[in-house]
């Protein structure tokens, strides 16, 4: 508990170096006693996994799915990400992990060096319920590192309505909705898949992740892959985040929330946005019901 805590704080206080070398640190140590204390009973075909995004995917939630020690006994795949260690255009990802949180369009991934065999999959979340959440996440919740402190300042500054154009400006800007549209349409592929955030935390979330860990030539018990989704379920990830002085990051999810948000003026802001980027997607349009 006093190890995350320090953690937390270095993420939140700390100059940006020093918060990735914290991360970097934390990360290997946690990987070093999985090899001498895990023992690997299934290895995976594949000498890689690629979990390609964007943000407010749940890309945390899936960072910890792969990181848990159920799932690198049955793959022998430790978790690493990039972000941590020095930075590329593209990065060499070492043999035997599992790359998580790769935030890049399909050229982007198409243009990192693969030596060995792989598997990929990208996350999809319907992107007006990503403008939703990152509101939120921006305004109150978001670690304050980079330019988050200035964006949080604007979003009090301004109503909902101005905020969320705010906030769809911003990631016209950081070019997610291109991203978005770069999965949609690439090429289909054995090798690559198209997950949906929906699917992955809905109902049948047991029946979608346990698909999600076949295609990454992962086989997990039913029993273990119940108790692994037990331990990262958004409730209690939400509770272990509950710091004195801090607002959780794990905010409801709930598929369809942009109608609790989206007035006519911010379909027409998002529209202009992304032209017909939700459609593209497969996601119902405004008159539909979801």
């Amino acid at each position: 508990m006093m190890i995350n805590r320090t953690i937390e704080f270095t993420k939140q206080h700390a100059p940006n170096s020093m918060r990735i070398a914290a991360r970097r640190a934390q990360l290997e140590a946690r990987n070093t006693t999985k090899r001498l204390a895990v023992p690997v009973v299934s290895r995976c075909e594949f000498d890689n996994i690629y979990h390609c995004t964007v943000l407010k995917t749940g890309s945390q939630w899936i960072k910890a799915l792969f990181s848990d020690s159920t799932v690198y006994r049955h793959s022998g795949l430790l978790p690493y990400d990039p972000r941590f260690y020095r930075r590329r255009t593209a990065p060499v990802i070492p043999s035997g992990r599992a790359a998580l949180a790769l935030f890049r369009s399909y050229s982007q991934f198409q243009e990192i060096s693969k030596p060995g065999t792989y598997r990929a999959f990208f996350v999809v979340r319907d992107p007006r319920d990503i403008v939703v959440s990152s509101y939120f996440s921006l305004r109150n919740s978001h670690a304050p590192m980079g330019d988050i402190p200035k964006a949080r300042k604007d979003l009090q500054e301004r109503s909902k309505r101005e905020g969320m154009r705010y906030v769809i400006s911003r990631l016209t800007k950081q070019n997610l909705f291109q991203q978005l549209r770069s999965w949609a349409v690439a090429p289909n592929s054995e090798t690559i898949r198209l997950f949906r955030y929906e699917d992955l935390t809905g109902g049948q979330q047991a029946d979608e992740v346990d698909r999600l860990m076949r295609h990454c030539g992962i086989s997990l018990p039913p029993s273990e892959l119940e108790a692994l989704l037990s331990r990262y379920s958004f409730s209690r990830m939400r509770k272990d985040q509950e710091i004195p002085g801090k607002i959780p990051h794990y905010r409801n999810g709930k598929a369809g929330d942009w109608r609790n948000h989206f007035d006519d003026e911010l379909h027409r802001a998002f529209s202009a946005a992304t032209g017909d980027l939700v459609e593209l997607l497969g996601y119902p349009a405004r008159d539909q019901v979801s």
